[in-house]
């Protein structure tokens, strides 16, 4: 029996599909390069058998572990779907004194609140009307009412488009738990973080804007008009721009805009404010790595001589097929040396290094740096999903293992939920690829240490 052409492609997408190529990476890649399914499949496939086999020094080789966190799902459970938790932030957005969560949900394209009520339990509850692929969320009074408002970045679809179907939105907070989609910017390239600061010293807030697209990006920053208008500037056309934190960070004064931009450039770019809204570009690093896997960055002092440094992990893999660890991936960061000069200081690696906090974990007055893993080996189970590099307060970091399960962690952020003084953490879990058998939507970490410090038993 002769099998069909159509038969065999179907066949191949399957296959496709089963060793963890998005549906979506395949019909945007057919477009993009003018291959055939057919063809792209049987490419795609081929390359994905030359990966070597895993050997014995690929194995995770677990180091000190010190057990210290109790870990507490929080928010709606996994359900039966596979979540996507693109982004989350911790802030007391009802302004109770308890610390809440708020959360990128793209599988279901909604913004959800996890209030903390005051005896520690947490409810999840949506708010606002969908946003199609929500990548990045920050709290802020935008219109200076008193309240929070939510910062929404838009991406429209998560997988590779090149369509124009990001765009800038506010949930603006009309009170009583109420909000209300504003939309500021629509109609562009996949936004990815939206980032608030008064940019050109008038007294509002202004927006940093980070478009990734995928053939065709940009970064460009909202200049507030009043009455929910904001003119567009543009400043710089690359793709692939993840985030654009606004700081500043050459101490004088004004706020300037730093930016990560990933794909095959693989660069960190200073946008230095002349205090009125005009920025010069500076290129800080760039990688001779195409491929280094640029996945996030935030601004800390984390050596604590006074100026912003900039915190670095490079563990992305969305591009693989299929997705996975790469030996370079890891956690780096850039110290200021003054005059927009920065050292490079490479911390450690950790296979699919997606995002890290800096934060006191041990409360001996030195800042240590949690890590999530996105795409490490998950057949290995000891591969780590969360690590902590304890900082000897030399800036000397020793890696410690956390957890192994769940896989797939894409965010972290980090604070002192239930008010004990010690710093816990929130995580969001990202399941768009294989195994499925570990996976989480929102968990807290509570921190322990206090309780091991005292001799009691930790938790298992």
């Amino acid at each position: 029996m002769r099998i069909s052409k159509s038969t065999i492609v179907s066949l191949l997408a399957l296959l496709a599909v089963l060793i963890g190529i998005p549906l979506a990476l395949i019909t945007h890649e057919t477009g993009r390069t003018g291959q055939s399914v057919g063809e792209y499949l049987r490419r795609a496939i081929s390359k994905a058998g030359t990966e070597r086999p895993l050997k014995a020094t690929d194995v995770h080789v677990p180091g000190e572990k010190i057990e210290f966190l109790e870990k507490i799902p929080i928010g709606d459970p996994v359900g039966d779907t596979k979540p996507w938790i693109t982004h989350l932030t911790i802030v007391d957005l009802d302004q109770d004194g308890l610390k809440d969560i708020v959360v990128c949900d793209a599988k279901r394209n909604q913004i959800s609140w996890i209030q903390q009520n005051p005896k520690g339990t947490y409810h999840e509850k949506k708010i606002g009307s969908q946003v199609r692929g929500p990548a990045h969320v920050i709290p802020c009074d935008i219109d200076k009412d008193g309240d929070l408002d939510l910062l929404v970045a838009k991406m429209g679809m998560i997988f590779p488009n090149n369509d124009k179907i990001g765009a800038v939105v506010v949930l603006e907070n009309k009170g009583g738990g109420q909000f209300t989609n504003r939309v500021l910017a629509d109609r562009i390239a996949r936004v990815t973080d939206v980032e608030p600061g008064d940019l050109d010293g008038d007294g509002d807030i202004d927006l940093a804007v980070a478009q990734f697209g995928y053939d065709d990006g940009e970064i460009r920053w909202l200049e507030n008009k009043g009455n929910w208008q904001f003119d567009s500037h543009n400043l710089l056309n690359l793709s692939g721009t993840i985030h654009t934190p606004v700081c500043d960070i050459d101490g004088d004064g004004d706020l300037d805009i730093v930016a990560l931009v990933s794909q095959e450039w693989e660069e960190i770019y200073v946008f230095e404010n002349n205090g009125k809204g005009k920025f010069k570009p500076n290129m800080i690093y760039g990688s001779t790595n195409e491929d280094f896997g640029s996945s996030g960055i935030s601004v800390v002092d984390l050596d604590l001589d006074g100026d912003l440094d900039i915190l670095y992990t490079n563990g992305d893999a969305f591009d693989y097929i299929p997705p996975g660890p790469r030996p370079w991936h890891g956690v780096q960061w850039l110290e200021n040396r003054g005059g927009l000069k920065f050292e490079y200081h490479r911390i450690g690696d950790f296979p699919g290094a997606y995002f890290a906090n800096a934060v006191d974990v041990d409360k001996d007055g030195d800042l240590d740096i949690v890590v999530v893993s996105a795409f490490n080996k998950w057949d290995d189970p000891g591969a780590q999903s969360m690590i902590w590099f304890e900082n000897n307060g030399k800036m000397g970091f020793t890696p410690h293992d956390l957890a192994s399960d769940p896989t797939h962690l894409l965010v972290l952020d980090t604070a002192d939920m239930d008010g004990d003084g010690w710093v816990d953490f929130v995580t969001g879990g990202m399941h768009a690829y294989p195994p499925f058998d570990r996976m989480s939507r929102v968990l807290l970490w509570r921190n322990r240490w206090p309780e091991r410090k005292a001799g009691v038993k930790e938790k298992k």
